[in-house]
């Protein structure tokens, strides 16, 4: 008989995970035009859009360490309060200082909450379900994904980007509400009498090769994240950029609540390969967007490439070290996750200044190879 996936602490931490992330994903796309708003350049408002992110990047080291050794429920209730005191200060102030303040509290606030909610949804699963539990935690986030950045455009376009910043306050609220009903506080596995407490760690090395998969696996959509109106455009193509999102969340919807089971049933191994594929027929359909089929085949192909792979690393990280690593696993994965959101953009924007636009996804072609490298150096490690 299957062990119980759904119990009512797991339900609490799913919705709460949605709600946290629709907090950043509601700010994200309007905080660089509400910056300049105020006054700042273009340059430093893209340096405040990407403040958060360097904020994260630099903590997810602490931020494991500390989930591994203090409940999981307080370092959350602590994020969920700094996300709502941030979200609130943006419509309260015009001063770009105090912005840059409070993108840095943004920033402690989503580290704190990513790194450990994902740790303590582990905790909550049976050992023999965690690649079926985190597969659909990885659902609830990519809707939040999905969700928030529409929602934050057409509040931005219809009322003001005040009216965003309350909408993000409101769901950090409820999340910080949500949590308060989970009856499993998450508190740190205890040591054994006699044990010596584990040093500080700035990763966890067994987690290492997931995390540069999952880099490899992301950088095509995060370029494509940054560049697919300005793609459409300059190549004249006669589609809808924006309708890629929504394509590819309902894709990766339905993939996930389909294939959910297959997590914990099917090797890393075997989802690698079919990914690598998924990712490259994505890769395909997105160079030449000349109609409908080729834009829904690269959504599908990203869809089943990297937002499949999201959940399935996020899984194998968890299995690759004993319970009481779970939360450096989680930051190490993250960090994995914040240099895909980070370097693709870049990584677009250099091929767009150096090629022609016709070249930019056949060179992103390139990360398909050097992920079967990485695969097959640490195969061993990950089997």
């Amino acid at each position: 008989m299957k062990t119980r996936l759904y119990t009512p602490n797991v339900k609490l931490v799913l919705v709460a995970s949605f709600f946290f992330l629709m907090s950043p994903m509601l700010i994200n796309p309007v905080i660089a035009g509400f910056t300049q708003s105020i006054g700042a350049s273009s340059l430093l408002a893209g340096l405040v859009a990407g403040l958060m992110n360097l904020t994260s990047l630099i903590l997810r080291p602490l931020a494991g360490n500390l989930t591994d050794r203090v409940s999981k429920y307080h370092l959350t209730l602590v994020g969920g309060c700094l996300l709502v005191v941030a979200s609130l200060g943006y419509s309260l102030t015009t001063n770009i200082v105090l912005v840059v303040l409070l993108r840095i509290l943004n920033g402690v606030g989503y580290t704190l909450c990513s790194v450990c909610m994902a740790t303590w949804m582990a905790s909550l699963l049976p050992p023999d379900r965690i690649g079926s539990g985190m597969g659909i935690y990885g659902l609830a986030n990519a809707l939040g994904m999905a969700c928030g950045p529409a929602i934050s455009v057409f509040l931005y376009q219809h009322y003001s980007y005040q009216s965003v910043y309350w909408l993000a306050a409101g769901f950090s609220l409820l999340l910080v509400i949500m949590i308060q009903f989970v009856t499993d506080r998450g508190e740190p596995v205890k040591r054994e009498a006699g044990a010596e407490r584990k040093p500080l760690r700035i990763v966890q090395p067994s987690v290492i090769p997931v995390a540069m998969i999952l880099l490899l696996f992301s950088l095509p959509y995060f370029a494509t994240q940054t560049y697919i109106v300005s793609y459409v455009a300059t190549r004249h193509f006669h589609v809808a950029a924006g309708a890629f999102f929504p394509i590819y969340a309902g894709i990766l919807l339905v993939m996930r609540l389909t294939l959910r089971d297959w997590f914990d049933r099917v090797p890393f191994k075997r989802f690698i390969w079919v990914c690598l594929l998924c990712n490259l027929l994505g890769l395909i359909g997105l160079t030449d967007m000349s109609n409908w089929g080729m834009l829904i085949l690269g959504a599908f192909g990203l869809a089943a490439g990297y937002g499949m792979m999201f959940s399935i690393c996020q899984a194998k990280a968890m299995m690759l070290v004993p319970e009481e690593d779970h939360g450096l696993a989680n930051s190490t994965f993250y960090i994995g996750v914040d240099l895909g959101m980070s370097l693709g953009p870049i990584l677009g924007g250099v091929i767009n200044s150096h090629l022609p636009v016709a070249w930019f996804y056949p060179i992103m072609m390139v990360t398909l190879p050097l992920i079967v490298i990485v695969y097959l150096v640490s195969r061993r490690r990950l089997a």
